[in-house]
């Protein structure tokens, strides 16, 4: 008889945080309770993070926290980042992706991925100010990658990109896109590759704002091109391997969101327990009854799960472990986990709840993305499951 062994990832990693993490937690929330927390609701009725916002969190290093430090970035470890990513949600989690975006999404695949040619001509740029997008998604291809249609035809020293791509966070922002084509669409995942394409390329173009449930304030649209002629140095790696590297910064994307929930789920608790120290029935504060007490009891030991979840997986990053089915876990957990605590604090607060005057009505619509972006919870499961049956045999 064979037993299900705990795999090395979720026993090789600690996740005790550093000084560096510690220091930019702090800094961190100190931004979070001057420039984010007092506008977000604002920024959510408007759709949109206001520039000022956007170039004081460049200058401060957050939009290229990942980045090694020879290429103008922080060089943070994936935990530190996790951290941020945490406190910068808790403030607006509209913002929180933006930032995770730049940094998981688009640096990563460029360091990780691309070659050194490309690091060193657009690694700097991101430092300078540049913004990035990441264009996987389309409309017949969300969790099946393999399904996308636009295709990347080589001609001379060039490929001409056609195609259209959905749901692209900081799209409207961008200065340039890590983009996913076909290369040998009958070769299925062995024809996929990817490209760093300028959004001043010719042919490329952005459809209007797409109008979200939640994280409203974070800018999702549409990508067009059209016969995009993208220099083919601009090739990341070589043809046919763009589908292991969506597959492998998919994985950090995951810690990201994560992290985006855990902050959900903090300023959700946060606002619960503030609420019901001044909110009074029957002549009492309602902390002071059962029924809410162990609903913040709940609250609370289910965010600090969540919590050293994803501090895990980004511990196991750190470590150089393999990642993926941890990662799964925390991204899986962590939303659930901000679904189920932004929820009990609408209940809460009850009819204040539901009306916008309330931060736990932003935090209930922001919630509900973080089960659906990089990777639904149902293919979460899917990477967990099979590779937990592929382990025992």
């Amino acid at each position: 008889m064979t037993t299900l062994t705990a795999p090395e990832e979720t026993t090789s990693a600690c996740f005790e945080l550093s000084e560096e993490a510690l220091d930019m937690r702090e800094a961190t929330r100190e931004f979070a309770d001057k420039r984010i927390y007092p506008n977000a609701e604002e920024w959510d009725a408007a759709s949109a993070i206001p520039e000022e916002i956007i170039k004081e969190l460049q200058e401060l290093g957050y939009f290229s926290m990942l980045m090694p430090e020879k290429y103008g970035g922080l060089g943070l470890s994936m935990l530190a980042y996790a951290v941020v990513i945490e406190e910068l949600s808790g403030g607006s989690a509209g913002l929180g992706i933006t930032v995770s975006v730049n940094n998981s999404l688009v640096i990563e695949a460029i360091n990780l991925f691309a070659g050194e040619d490309l690091r060193t001509r657009y690694l700097p740029k991101i430092a300078e100010g540049w913004i990035g997008a990441y264009c996987l998604s389309e409309a017949g291809a969300g969790t099946d990658i393999t399904s996308i249609r636009c295709t990347a035809v080589k001609k001379g020293d060039s490929y001409v990109l056609n195609g259209a791509k959905l749901w692209v966070t900081n799209a409207g922002l961008a200065d340039l896109f890590i983009v996913f084509a076909m290369t040998d669409p009958a070769a299925g995942r062995k024809g996929m590759s990817a490209f760093v394409v300028e959004a001043k390329f010719d042919g490329v173009s952005t459809g209007k704002p797409e109008n979200k449930l939640g994280i409203r304030c974070s800018d999702t649209r549409e990508v067009n091109l059209v016969d995009v002629k993208v220099p083919a140095d601009n090739l990341m790696g070589a043809e046919g391997d763009g589908f292991k590297t969506a597959v492998g910064i998919l994985n950090g994307g995951r810690i990201g969101v994560g992290a985006q929930a855990v902050g959900i789920g903090m300023a959700s608790l946060e606002a619960s327990i503030k609420y019901s120290k001044v909110r009074e029935q029957f002549k009492r504060p309602i902390s002071e009854f059962q029924g809410i007490q162990f609903k913040l009891a709940e609250m609370a030991t289910r965010l600090e799960a969540a919590r050293t979840l994803v501090y895990r997986a980004a511990a196991t990053v750190d470590a150089g472990k393999t990642v993926h089915r941890i990662a799964s876990m925390a991204k899986l957990f962590a939303s659930r986990t901000a679904n189920y605590i932004a929820n009990e604090g609408v209940q809460i607060h009850g009819g204040y709840g539901y009306i916008k005057e309330y931060a736990v009505e932003r935090y209930f619509r922001d919630a509900r993305i973080t089960e659906i972006y990089e990777g639904t919870s149902e293919a979460q499961l899917m990477v967990i499951s099979r590779d937990l049956l592929k382990e025992q045999k």
